[in-house]
């Protein structure tokens, strides 16, 4: 990964070293059936981590029974306001960017990185942690150059998969072992009931993150990608935006941003084995469901973008998303929005090559996707 450089030429400040493993936000009831699962596979010299979790997942599993004590009623009653605005697309292919830019409204609501870290008591710890122990939070995103922070705009996937439920997310931890829950990218692996548990554990986090502010919320993560229909028997009248890119770009990067993610917050050294075929596999998984969901969408409920124009013109096209989506405000947002494309003018993607038969696998597997959306 490549230190990111302003556009003066100046170097940004190297990002710290050490961060939380994110399995520490989760509660001691899921991390030991993590445990189990991997047959407590727990490389020696991350023995020390596996400890640090073990407490912290006990500490998070009491101040979760301390939170629904104090506030379960009250978080029982919380709505969903408005329908949520769905950002939706591949790993890799500007989902964060479009989030960014679109919670420069101040009339959209979103989860955070405290939120979607530490699921289990956000209530009564949000404020704590982030005036106390704002160290605790990385500078930045391990595959990128993207400022991280509690306050920042974080995928709601990482709260689902730290609560328990079914997420490809989980085997983060043990990258070297079988997944743990196969077919939860597009849930079609969940049994009935785990369905219904899905969908209700789902809900309550969005009323933890709408507790005491029912903005609209405003959620990314690729996974939901492939889940449209559940997400539309949820939400009917929820909006999504689907931003595309290059495949070519996308798939060394997706590759990239596992094997990151894996040598940071795993259990066991990984080997690498296996990703390029993961990526593969789950490109074709999240754009084929989201094929066959097509004609569920309901006129002005669905807009899609192209990374390269997005980058050219963020304002304008976040514009043509607004007129799309049947969204109020976007006037009120624009000078909002200017300002945080000049903060962030400076920003450089990391660039990656592939080779000639990465190139020919990619479009023997990906060719239909390619065309489709004009790549080719």
């Amino acid at each position: 990964m490549s230190d990111s450089v302003s556009k003066s030429g100046t170097p940004s400040r190297a990002p710290r070293r050490w961060a939380p493993r994110y399995l520490q936000g989760t509660d001691a009831v899921t991390w030991a059936k993590v445990l189990w699962h991997n047959r407590f596979a727990v490389n020696p010299k991350y023995w020390y981590i596996a400890a640090i979790v073990s407490a912290t997942s006990t500490m998070n599993l009491v101040l979760r029974w301390v939170q629904n004590g104090l506030h379960g009623d009250e978080l029982a009653r919380t709505p969903i306001a408005k329908p949520p605005v769905f950002v939706i697309g591949h790993w890799r292919t500007g989902t964060t960017l479009l989030h960014e830019l679109l919670i420069q409204d101040p009339q959209f609501n979103y989860p955070d990185f405290f939120a979607c870290f530490n699921p289990n008591h956000r209530i009564i710890t949000d404020r704590f942690f982030k005036k106390y122990l704002n160290v605790l939070a990385p500078e930045k995103r391990p595959m990128d150059n993207m400022a991280a922070g509690w306050n920042r705009p974080q995928e709601d996937e990482f709260a689902l998969a730290l609560l328990g439920l079914p997420s490809t997310y989980i085997d983060l931890a043990f990258p070297n072992h079988p997944p743990m829950y196969p077919g939860s990218l597009d849930l079609s692996g969940l049994t009935p009931s785990e369905l219904r548990r899905w969908k209700r554990t789902f809900l309550h986090f969005l009323k933890t993150v709408s507790f005491r502010d029912n903005r609209q919320l405003v959620l990314k993560s690729p996974p939901h990608t492939a889940r449209v229909p559940v997400l539309l028997e949820m939400f009917p009248d929820a909006r999504f935006v689907h931003i595309v890119r290059d495949p070519c770009v996308v798939f060394p990067s997706t590759v990239n941003l596992w094997k990151s993610f894996a040598k940071r917050h795993c259990f066991e050294t990984p080997t690498g084995a296996g990703v390029e075929e993961k990526v593969l596999r789950e490109f074709r998984v999240i754009y084929d469901r989201l094929e066959e969901a097509r004609p569920l969408f309901r006129p002005g409920r669905f807009h899609e973008v192209r990374y390269e124009e997005m980058v050219k013109d963020p304002v304008g096209e976040l514009g043509r998303v607004y007129a799309a989506l049947e969204l109020d405000g976007f006037d009120r947002a624009k000078p909002r929005l200017e300002d945080y494309v000049r903060q962030t003018d400076g920003y450089e993607t990391n660039k990656y090559a592939i080779t000639d038969a990465q190139r020919a696998e990619i479009d023997r597997q990906w060719g239909d996707v390619i065309r489709r959306y004009g790549y080719g």
